[in-house]
């Protein structure tokens, strides 16, 4: 027989757990809206160095397979799994939605925090064949806030910006995965609107990485159909590559010697619990000689909140971003 005095007591308390289940949810929207998320951005979407990305748009690609310009994964033994094709818009660092049939971003853009606060670039009118960077991984932030930071040098198309290629230091969750300590990857965006991602490695503070993005072309081409993205710790040896990664059509001629982007800062001592970073570059022109004094130039983000220690030093070889 069916207890009713049961039914009747268990009523209130499954009332009691809806209502702090609701309390729950909006006291995580409410820190996820202090961490500075765009508000249109779904809840679902994860973090990328470039804005927000639906899950099923992130693609690992694990140690030793190939992705092909077509999207479409290649293993070590010749089998090649299907595209992926991403079906969800992704959104930029400022939350502006970037639809499906738009592949296109302004060659000018460079995000504001919460997306892209610094930066020490140059551009060519011809291309680039290498890039390689060492930098010391930072003490952790003195602070937690649920914050994100990636540091990362990189390689754009000035005139075609579709993909970014660049090996990153990472602290706090992403989509490669991570948490509240270092970690690093290799990342490709966005060839078929998805994030291609290495397999994420972990990293500690002192240790010494080294991010190179290299062409697989014989030196003195414009273009180079596929390059190889590596993050290296240096001190532990571990590594993490994207072989053969596809340039889909552009050509290397925007060079990154040091980015600071960042989400979810409230407070600058979310920043590493230092005042800098150093990156020690060396860059390649199109026939593969080093270009003795790359013309660096430094830029900020306007009007950036927090309102922290920030600014650029660029020589060259060494260029920094300060926080």
């Amino acid at each position: 027989m069916k207890n009713i005095g049961s039914t009747r007591n268990f009523l209130p308390v499954c009332l009691a757990i809806a209502a702090f289940l609701l309390l729950c949810s909006a006291a995580l929207s409410a820190q996820e809206s202090l961490m500075g998320r765009p508000p249109n951005v779904p809840a679902d979407y994860v973090i990328t160095p470039y804005g927000y990305f639906h899950p099923s748009c992130v693609h690992f690609v694990a140690e030793g397979n190939t992705l092909l310009p077509d999207g479409r994964i290649q293993h070590p033994d010749g089998a090649i799994d299907p595209a992926s094709v991403c079906q969800y818009p992704h959104y930029t660092s400022k939350g502006q939605m970037v639809p499906l049939d738009n592949r296109r971003l302004s060659a000018a853009r460079l995000p504001e925090i919460n997306g892209w606060l610094e930066a020490v670039w140059v551009t060519t009118t011809s291309s680039y064949h290498k890039i390689s960077a060492t930098w010391p991984v930072p003490p952790a932030p003195k602070a937690n806030d649920g914050q994100t930071l990636f540091f990362f040098p990189g390689f754009e198309d000035q005139n075609d910006v579709v993909s970014i290629v660049q090996p990153v230091l990472q602290w706090g969750p992403s989509a490669a995965g991570g948490g509240y300590y270092w970690a690093a990857a290799s990342w490709n965006c966005c060839i078929s609107n998805g994030s291609y991602v290495s397999p994420l490695i972990d990293v500690s503070s002192g240790d010494t990485m080294l991010g190179t993005i290299t062409s697989n072309c014989k030196a003195g081409k414009s273009y180079c159909a596929t390059w190889n993205i590596k993050s290296e710790d240096k001190t532990s040896g571990a590594s993490t590559t994207l072989k053969k990664s596809p340039a889909d059509g552009q050509t290397w001629n925007w060079a990154f010697g040091a980015v600071s982007e960042d989400y979810g800062v409230v407070q600058c001592s979310d920043f590493p619990n230092d005042s800098s970073l150093t990156f020690t570059v060396t860059l390649e022109g199109q026939r593969g000689k080093v270009i003795s004094n790359p013309a660096w130039t430094g830029w900020e983000t306007s009007d950036p909140s927090p309102q922290c220690s920030y600014g650029q030093e660029e020589s060259a070889t060494q260029e920094t971003v300060e926080y």
